[in-house]
Parts: C-alpha cells; structure tokens; sequence
C-alpha cells in the first residue's frame, strides 16, 4: 500500500485528540473524578497557572503537565530532572517557577529549569508559595510557616503551624491554604494574620500538596470558602505513599505468592463548605450501604433460651451523618426510641444449642468528613451543665473506676491548673496518650487495670478518657460503632471491617456535643499528637448508639452466665456505592 508521504519526510505524530471529545467534557464531573498521571511515582508539590495543572514528582524529578481530564500527562524538564529529584513544593508567579529542597528555597524561569537559590535556612523546609511579593514557606523541622519579602529575601514573619505533620502551601487571594499529611487536613487561614479560620478532613489519608484549579464549568463549583457558585476552581490534593500488594512470582512454583510494594500516586477534589454559625465544616462524603446481621450460632451446651427480645442500635441522624433508608435483614423489626436514638427491637421465639437463622439491618447512608472550628477563647464563659447532664454523665455508670487512688490521681495530674474546658479536654487526652500504647485484647480491663498497665485497646482508652473527663467535670459519652473500610477506590464490592471501634463525644454547655477519636491519633511515641480527630471525625466514621447500649438481649430464662457472643456470629458489611456531590 502507498504512503501518502515521501518515505524521506519525517512524520511528527502530535497528541491525538480524546476520543469523543465533546461527549466526554459534557459529561465529565471534575468534583468527583480522581486524576492519576500516567508514569508519576510520588507526586510532592502541585500548582496551576489558571491553564495548567502542574506537579512535582519527586522520586524521578519530573516537573508534569496533567490534563485534569485524561490523565494526559507531559514532562515540561526533560532535560533538567536531576535538580528537582526529592524537591518538594512548586508554586507559580509570573514566569518563575518555585519549590524547595532540603535547605534551599529555590526558583527557575519557566523558559530555563536552570535553579537560582532565593534563600538557604538552617533547617530543611517542605513547601513553598507566593502571592505577589511576598514567598510563604513551611518547615516542620522549625514548626513555623515563614514569611520572606521576595524581592530582597528578608525574613517579615512567622505563624505557627496550624498541624504536626510535614505540611504544603498554596494561596488563594487573602486565604493561605494549608495541607498536613499527618494531620489528614487541610487548613484556611488568613494570609495577613495566620489565623486558622476554618479546617477540613481530606477523603484520603496523607495529603502531600494543594492547588486551587480552574475546572471546565462555571459557577457551579465550590471556591474561595467553599460556597456554591462563587466561581470555577477547585481545591486539588495530591497524595502519595507506598502501596502494599500481593504479586504473583512465576520463578517461585512452590509460594508464587508474594507481598511487595509499588508507588501510588493521585490528585483528588478536597469538597468542603465551612457553615461559619454552626462551627463546622463538612468535606467529601460518599454514599454507602452497611449491613449489620446477627447469625444465630450459639455454643453446643448452650440451653435452649425461649421468648428473646433482641435489640440493636441503628444508624444515627447527625450533621455528617444521613440516613436515607433502613430495612430489616432475614427477620422482621419494630423500632422504639431510646433517648432519641433509634433501636430495631427483633422479637426471637427460640434459641438452642442445634438452632440457626439470620437477623438485622441494612442501611443506606450518607456519610462525610466534619471537623468543627471552636478556640478555647469560645468557651471562657459557658452557661452551666444541666442537671440532667451532670447526673447522667459525670457519674459512673459503667465499670469506671472513678473512686480508685489511681484513677482520681490522674485526673488531677492530667489538667494541672487549667481551667478552660477545650483545654482540658485536650490535655486529657494528651495525658492518657502520654501513658497508653494501642493493644487488642480479647476483653476490655477497668480503666485503673489499663492505665496501669499501659496498653489498651480503642474500648479501655474510652474508659480512661471517660473517667478523667468526668471527674473534671466534663460531660462525656462513648459512641460507636464500626468504621468502613477507608479506601474510596473499592466501589461496588462488599468490605468487611475487620474490628469494631468506639470514641467519645464531650459537652459544650451552650453549644452541644463534640467528636474526640479515642486512640486513633496516638500515633508518635511522646507527641507531638495530631489533632485531625479532636472535633473532628472522617468520612468512614458510622455513627451508631451515642450514650446508649449498641446490643442488648434480653430473655426471661436467660442463664446470667450467657453472653450475646454465646449465641450469636456478627457480620458487617459495607458496600461503598458512589461519591456525593459537594456539600451546600
């Protein structure tokens, strides 16, 4: 067949266009689709001039071009690698290019990747941005975001890092954005001041760099402070840590099977929308269906238990939390109210030793990231704690051991002097992580045992917390009950958690009931603690039973020797259906 071309003529084949490109665009819905550049490993540092989107990836030192679209993906530094290889950072003004690495703060023209130092510091630095004439960089080393005059390099100011973790910068007009890895958050401040006005929880765990992104539509998408309308950007997240998976080895016939690793690395929408008079801001949420089903099972010299009346928890109505549907699994339910929560009460004529059967619920939920934005100078003057609050949850009535020497010491140990309320909380908390170090256990020990002892699981770190809270005067309460496996990639495909979880909520007077991870952020042996999970809970958080039992089973000729674990198999399940649109 003739070439259409002389076979001398050299044929430059340039980037085809995507396939149907107008249907695709049309359809395309930048807030809920994941960008995954073709042949990046760790991608370190984000930008975009208001055309382009640009990263850093920092194992091969690639400075890319992403289209947010078809994860189309071109190196602008062929070239120039070797000088951003383990940079971090990447920020645009005019035509320079910034980023940092190790000690150096440096810049390059977008025309010549050659790296001109701005300034070398004492310690290393993580991230960089600018705004004008003024260049913003982080440091966790120093803990300090630092403020430099970008034209004489002089050193204006410094803000306290608003996280722990290593943290990436990106400004938005009169906004400094700022996201910590650690901290899985990312935080709004005021450029001028660096105050914190508000912060979210990111979809995924480890945020490594921002950007705020042009999308192809407008005024529909979420911008400056999260409010619908207010213009066309986005709020991108780039994240990327080391994947651990299974890989089939053809040289090993005997185990082909082998764990390894591989780099992943993807850019998200962050979704947040602050709602200033409630104190909260809500993130990316996702719509997930979760089944909790009892299997009859019980233990073969069982007796034969007759008229159980068998009661779980079902999911509760809260301001992250939104239960759309729930229906009964293998038996019928009816429902009744415990202190505004509601309960399935199943009705079981008979349970023996040679008896099987299913029973429960199953759930359709909206679920999201919240994190509320309070400062303890909110709290100096708060109205006093109901009566009822305080005979209810400042008493122990459940196995606390709020009279024992060990108990009460700690809890004076663990305030001090303080006296605001969001502080002490703090400090408890901080207090217990000090003393505990996570541990499963088949049983769960009285809080005086487990401090004692020092290692306890999520349930004993609750009781201590519970019993210091309260004898401080502290309303506070457990809350549970599982957490969906926490990998939005795994759509469609039932998960199984593989434990279940409880946390506490503690009492504003005046305002209401606030979030606290129980061992969760005890992740650093001495701190300093994140506080991601302080008034805070993620996306995969299911909330089930505030201050009331999840399970409970009862039976007139029921042994007092008989457990509900004697009788009974649970199975959980999620099922992780789609992302939601942005909150509004």
């Amino acid at each position: 067949m003739p070439l259409e071309s002389s076979p001398t003529e050299q044929q430059i084949v340039t980037a085809p266009k995507p396939l149907q490109p107008d249907s695709l665009r049309r359809s395309f819905d930048p807030q809920r689709r994941t960008i995954r550049p073709i042949g990046a490993y760790a991608l370190r540092g984000l930008a975009s001039d208001g055309k382009r989107l640009l990263a850093l990836d920092a194992v091969r030192g690639h400075l890319l071009q992403i289209d947010s679209v078809t994860d189309n993906t071109m190196v602008l530094n062929p070239h120039d690698v070797q000088a951003f290889v383990d940079a971090r950072g990447l920020a645009l003004w005019g035509e320079q290019i910034w980023f940092v690495k190790e000690n150096q703060i440096l810049w390059c023209l977008a025309t010549d990747f050659t790296p001109r130092l701005f300034v070398a510091l004492p310690y290393e630095v993580d991230s960089v941005a600018v705004w004008q004439s003024t260049v913003y960089v982080t440091s966790q080393k120093a803990g300090y975001i630092l403020v430099f005059d970008r034209t004489t390099g002089r050193r204006i100011t410094q803000f306290s890092a608003p996280g722990v973790g290593i943290e990436n910068l990106t400004v938005n007009e009169e906004e400094l954005w700022v996201c910590d890895d650690m901290e899985r958050s990312v935080y709004c401040m005021d450029r001028a001041t660096g105050e914190v006005q508000f912060s979210v929880l990111t979809p995924y765990d480890c945020p490594m760099a921002i950007a705020f992104h042009p999308t192809l539509q407008t005024g529909k998408e979420q911008a400056g402070k999260g409010q619908a309308g207010e213009g066309d950007r986005i709020l991108y997240a780039a994240y990327a840590e080391e994947e651990y998976y299974i890989r089939d080895n053809p040289n090993d016939l005997d185990n082909s099977r082998e764990l390894t690793s591989r780099h992943r690395t993807f850019i998200h929408p962050v979704h947040f929308h602050y709602y200033a008079d409630r104190h909260y801001a809500l993130s990316n949420g996702y719509l997930i269906e979760m089944s909790y089903v009892e299997e009859i099972a019980p233990l073969e010299d069982s007796p034969t238990i007759t008229g159980l009346e068998w009661k779980i928890a079902l999911p509760a109505e809260t301001p992250r939390q939104k239960v759309l549907s729930v229906e009964p699994v293998g038996l019928p339910f009816t429902e009744e109210i415990q202190e505004g929560q509601r309960v399935a009460v199943f009705q079981i004529d008979k349970v023996s030793g040679q008896g099987g059967g299913l029973f429960g619920w199953k759930a359709l939920l909206e679920v999201r990231g919240i994190k509320y934005h309070m400062t303890p100078r909110q709290v100096e003057k708060l109205p006093p704690l109901p009566q009822e609050f305080q005979e209810r949850y400042l008493v122990d009535n459940d196995a606390l051991s709020m009279d024992t020497p060990v108990i009460r010491r700690s809890a004076r140990e663990a305030i001090g002097t303080e006296t605001n309320l969001l502080r002490k909380v703090l400090s408890i908390r901080n207090y217990v992580y000090d003393r505990m170090s996570y541990g499963m256990k088949p049983y769960i020990d009285t809080p005086d045992v487990a401090l004692e002892r020092g290692v306890g699981s999520c349930g004993e770190y609750v009781g201590i917390l519970l019993a210091l809270a309260r004898l401080n005067g502290i309303a506070c309460r457990t809350v549970g009950r599982y957490k969906c496996p926490a990998d939005p990639d795994q759509r469609g495909v039932p998960l199984q958690p593989d434990y279940n979880h409880v946390w506490i909520e503690f009492f504003v007077p005046g305002f209401g009931w606030l979030p606290m991870e129980s061992n969760v952020d005890d992740v650093a042996e001495g701190g300093p603690y994140p506080t991601r999970f302080f008034m805070g809970l993620p996306w995969f958080h299911a909330e089930i039973g505030k201050g009331i039992s999840f399970e409970k089973m009862t039976a007139a000729d029921k042994p007092d020797d008989i457990s509900l674990g004697d009788l009974s198999i649970n199975h959980i399940r999620f099922t992780i259906l789609e992302e939601l649109p942005p909150p509004s």
